[in-house]
């Protein structure tokens, strides 16, 4: 508006710069040029108003153009604002469950920290009682177990050891009411030291050195069983003058060995048949592996058995003149005699005084416990 009253302005004086000064006595020629004066003014107030109406208008689309990019970039900066409040209010939302779980975390631990003191109170509060207590458990237990390795393993050794750290534990407690007991565990310890010990790991190494020693034994020569039957003692002759004699010497041969007597004061020994011998070899293998595995378990007629058998297949398929033969069979006699089993105690004296203490000491302990939870 103030552009278009520029203009106004401008046009004004402009028409009067246009007008000339009149004259006088020419009245019609001055009406004339007044008339086109203000034509030419008129024109060119309209031009001036079109231009600035035109100038108007371009104006007003520039301002509209650039309200609605204004109003565009209003609008996406709202967007975006919206959007930064969406983030906003996650991130507050995480800090908020983040700070639930730092504080629940919080109260866990305070709770253990409740707990371990409650415990290391607990703890502290053992008396000396309690590991008197403890103590006597181990050596039953101790106890125990020596009864099992004696009567399931016959293992005297590890049983004695059980015994001696038994009473180690009892002694531990410094308690004159338990000598009885450990007078008990005393005798128990001296018994099992009066056991003849036998070494039955030995004996297994034994056993499996005379498996690797079948391979050396020789077969029995069957075939030396006396004369050929075509051994002739008379020597027939090479000449010809004398073929009633050679004749007659292989006719008798003949008829004396048709039939073939031979008589045997010992029992026939068995023939093998050809490549039969790997079989018998590995047939004794076995019957060694099987008196082996019958030391640990204490079979003791199932280990004379085995070397039985294995003693009369080597008598009577193999040269037991030979030296191997004969190292091998005194070592299988000597086993024989070998006991795998020893007689132990059916009981262990210590045993039940232990178990009756044990049972007089739990019971007063469930006691004083339930005291405790009924006082707290």
């Amino acid at each position: 508006m103030t552009e278009q009253k520029q203009s106004a302005e401008t046009v004004e004086k402009t028409i009067e710069t246009v007008e000339p000064p009149q004259q006088p006595g020419e009245p019609q020629e001055q009406e004339r040029s007044g008339v086109l004066k203000n034509i030419i003014a008129i024109a060119i107030i309209l031009a001036i108003g079109g231009s600035l109406y035109y100038y108007g208008q371009q104006q007003s689309h520039l301002l509209s153009a650039e309200n609605q990019e204004l109003r565009q970039q209003l609008e996406s900066l709202k967007h975006q604002q919206s959007q930064d409040q969406q983030r906003i209010e996650a991130l507050y939302k995480g800090q908020k469950q983040a700070f639930s779980q730092v504080a629940a975390q919080t109260v866990q631990n305070e709770q253990l920290d409740n707990r371990l003191q409650e415990l290391q109170t607990k703890i502290s509060a053992l008396s000396s009682s309690d590991v008197k207590s403890w103590l006597l458990a181990q050596a039953d237990f101790l106890v125990k177990m020596a009864g099992r390795k004696l009567w399931n393993d016959q293992d005297v050794i590890t049983a004695a050891a059980l015994l001696k750290n038994a009473d180690a534990s009892l002694a531990e407690m410094n308690d004159p009411s338990l000598i009885e007991i450990r007078r008990a565990i005393t005798q128990d310890i001296s018994e099992l030291s009066a056991i003849n010990q036998i070494d039955f790991d030995g004996i297994i190494l034994r056993v499996n050195q005379l498996s690797n020693q079948v391979d050396n034994l020789r077969l029995a020569d069957n075939t030396n069983d006396g004369s050929p039957m075509d051994e002739d003692n008379d020597e027939l002759t090479g000449t010809l003058s004398e073929w009633r004699q050679n004749l007659s010497k292989s006719w008798s041969s003949f008829m004396d060995n048709f039939i073939t007597i031979r008589r045997r004061d010992t029992a026939a020994e068995p023939l093998l048949a050809p490549n039969q011998d790997i079989y018998l070899r590995e047939n004794i293998r076995a019957r060694l592996l099987i008196a082996a595995q019958a030391i640990p378990r204490h079979q003791g007629e199932v280990f004379k058995q085995s070397l039985e058998t294995v003693s009369t297949w080597v008598r009577a398929y193999f040269n037991i003149n030979d030296p191997n033969t004969k190292a091998f069979l005194e070592e299988i006699d000597s086993l024989s005699q070998q006991p795998i089993s020893i007689t132990v105690p059916d009981h262990l004296s210590s045993q039940p005084l232990l178990e009756k203490l044990m049972q007089t000491r739990v019971r007063s302990l469930l006691s004083q416990s339930s005291e405790t939870s009924q006082e707290g």
